[in-house]
C-alpha cells in the first residue's frame, strides 16, 4: 500500500472524485452487485421473527415498503445522474440546502452505516450459532460478532479489486437460495401457519406503520451505488439502472421469501426463533440438512453485506471531508481505500455490539430500528433536494415527465416522512441524540476554518 494522502480542501459539489477516476471503476455487473448486496444482507433472513409479532398483516407493510422503496430508487437514479461525484445522499443535500443539510446528511448515514453493521452482524451471528454456540451464551456471541465485523474490514483494507471479486460471488452464493425459497418454497405454505392477520393487539394502521419500519430495514443500502458513484464506470447510466435493478430483484425476494417463512413455520414458533429461514427449510424438507444449507447462505450473505457497507462507511465521510465538512483524516487514503473510515466505523460498531448484547434484550430489533431513523433522515432530504430541483429548475422539462418525476419524488418523501413516523419513540429518541450530537462536531469543523454561517469569505471582513 502507499503512503497516506490527503485530498485538496476544496468545497465542491461533487463529494469526491471524477466518475471512474479510482480504480479503473466498477461496471454495471459489479454495481448492481453492490446494491443487492448491501441491500440483501442477514437483514432478510432475521427479518420474519421481528416480523412475526405483528401477523400476515406485516406483508402488507412489506409491499407498501417496497413501493416506497421502489420510489426512492427511482429519486436515487435520478439525482445520481445530475451530480455524478461519490458521497450520495450527502451531496444531494449539500447541492440543495447548503453545508449545514450536508453535513447532517452525512453524520447520520455515517451512523447508519455502521450501526445498521452491528446490525447486520447480530443477525448473522444467528445463523453460525446453527452450527457453534448452540445455547447461545452472550460471551462467544460477541467474539463470533466481532469476527464477522472484522474480517469485512480487512477485505475492504485490502484493496478494490478483493472487494469487488467478493462482492460479486458473496451476491450469487446467497441470491439463488433466497430465489429458491421464494419460489419453490412457496408450494408448501399452509394457512394454519400464520395464525391471526394482526396479532400485534394495536390497530390495523398502527400495526402497519410499525412493521414497515422494520420491513425497511431490508431496503437500507438502495442508495449504495450512488454513494460510490465516483467509482463507478459512466455513472450517468449505471448507477440509477443499477439501483432500480438491485431494488427490483431484492423485492421479488423479499416479499415471496417472507411469505414462505410465515407459511411453512408456526408463528408463535417464529417469533422465538433467532433463524427462521433456517427453520423454514427443516419444515419443508425434513431433517437438519435443509436448513443448515441455508444458515450457510445466510453467513454467505451477512458477509458479502458487510463488505458492501464497510466500502459504504468509509465513502460517505471520505466525500464530505473532501468538502472540509468532516475531519480531514477520514479524507486520507492508502491504495485508494479510506481506511481511517473503514478502522474508525468498525470500532465504533464493535462497541455498539458488545453493548447491545450486554444491556438489550431485542438485539436485533433495537439496533433495526435506530438504524431506520437514520437511514430515513437522509432519504428524506434527498427526496426533497429532487423535488426543490423539479419545481425550481424543471420547468424546461416536458410537462409530462415534470409532473411524473414530481409524483416520484412527492411519493419518496412521503414514504420517508411515515417511516420516521413508524420508527416508534426509543428509535426517534435515540436517533435524534444521535443526530444532534453532530452540532457540536459542526461547530468544531466551522470554527477551525475560521467561518460563520456558509459564506467563508465574508468570515475575514468582519
Amino acid at each position: 500500500m502507499s503512503a497516506d494522502t490527503t485530498a485538496p480542501e476544496v468545497g465542491t459539489t461533487t463529494g469526491g472524485d471524477p466518475p471512474g477516476r479510482r480504480g479503473g471503476g466498477f461496471g454495471l455487473p459489479t454495481a448492481t452487485a453492490l446494491v443487492i448486496g448491501s441491500v440483501i444482507g442477514t437483514g432478510v433472513f432475521g427479518l420474519p421473527s421481528a416480523l412475526a409479532a405483528f401477523g400476515p398483516i406485516s406483508l402488507v407493510a412489506f409491499v407498501l415498503v417496497t413501493i416506497g422503496a421502489l420510489a426512492l430508487a427511482m429519486t436515487f437514479g435520478a439525482l445520481s445522474n445530475r451530480l455524478r461525484g461519490s458521497g450520495g445522499p450527502y451531496v444531494y443535500a449539500r447541492d440543495a440546502f447548503g453545508d449545514f443539510a450536508g453535513f447532517l446528511n452525512a453524520w447520520c448515514y455515517w451512523i447508519t452505516a455502521w450501526a445498521g453493521n452491528a446490525a447486520i452482524v447480530v443477525a448473522l451471528v444467528g445463523y453460525v450459532e446453527v452450527f457453534v454456540n448452540t445455547d447461545h451464551r452472550v460471551g462467544w456471541s460477541i467474539v463470533i460478532a466481532l469476527a464477522g465485523l472484522w474480517i469485512p474490514a480487512l477485505v475492504n483494507l485490502s484493496g478494490l479489486r478483493n472487494f469487488a471479486v467478493t462482492q460479486v460471488v458473496s451476491t450469487v452464493l446467497k441470491f439463488v437460495p433466497l430465489l429458491f425459497m421464494a419460489t419453490v418454497g412457496l408450494l408448501f405454505v399452509k394457512a394454519d401457519n400464520f395464525g391471526a392477520f394482526n396479532s400485534s393487539g394495536t390497530s390495523a394502521g398502527a400495526a402497519v406503520s410499525a412493521a414497515a419500519a422494520i420491513a425497511l430495514f431490508s431496503y437500507i443500502g438502495i442508495e449504495t451505488a450512488s454513494v460510490a458513484a465516483g467509482r463507478v464506470r459512466e455513472p450517468g447510466r449505471n448507477v440509477g439502472r443499477a439501483t432500480v435493478l438491485g431494488t427490483l430483484g431484492c423485492a421479488v425476494v423479499y416479499v415471496l421469501g417472507t411469505l414462505t417463512v410465515f407459511g411453512t413455520v408456526p408463528n408463535a414458533a417464529l417469533r422465538d426463533s433467532t433463524a427462521p429461514f433456517t427453520d423454514s427449510a427443516n419444515a419443508i424438507f425434513g431433517g437438519q440438512w435443509a436448513g443448515q444449507a441455508v444458515a450457510v447462505a445466510a453467513v454467505v450473505s451477512g458477509l458479502g453485506a458487510l463488505v458492501g457497507w464497510t466500502l459504504v462507511v468509509g465513502e460517505m465521510p471520505m466525500a464530505a471531508a473532501r468538502d472540509r465538512l468532516f475531519p480531514a483524516r477520514f479524507a486520507r487514503t492508502r491504495g485508494g481505500v479510506p481506511h481511517f473510515g473503514i478502522v474508525s466505523s468498525t470500532v465504533l460498531a464493535s462497541v455498539l455490539v458488545v453493548v447491545s448484547y450486554t444491556n438489550f434484550e431485542q438485539v436485533f430489533t433495537t439496533l433495526v430500528l435506530l438504524s431506520v431513523f437514520t437511514a430515513v433522515v437522509p432519504y428524506l432530504f434527498s427526496a426533497a433536494a429532487q423535488l426543490y430541483w423539479l419545481v425550481v429548475r424543471g420547468r424546461a422539462a416536458h410537462r409530462a415527465h415534470l409532473v411524473r418525476d414530481c409524483g416520484i419524488s412527492a411519493l419518496a418523501l412521503v414514504f420517508s416522512f411515515w417511516a420516521l413516523a413508524g420508527s416508534g419513540y426509543q428509535a426517534v429518541y435515540y436517533g435524534v441524540v444521535c443526530l444532534l450530537l453532530g452540532v457540536p462536531v459542526y461547530v468544531w469543523l466551522k470554527a477551525g476554518r475560521h467561518e460563520y454561517g456558509e459564506h467563508p469569505t465574508a468570515a475575514g471582513q468582519r
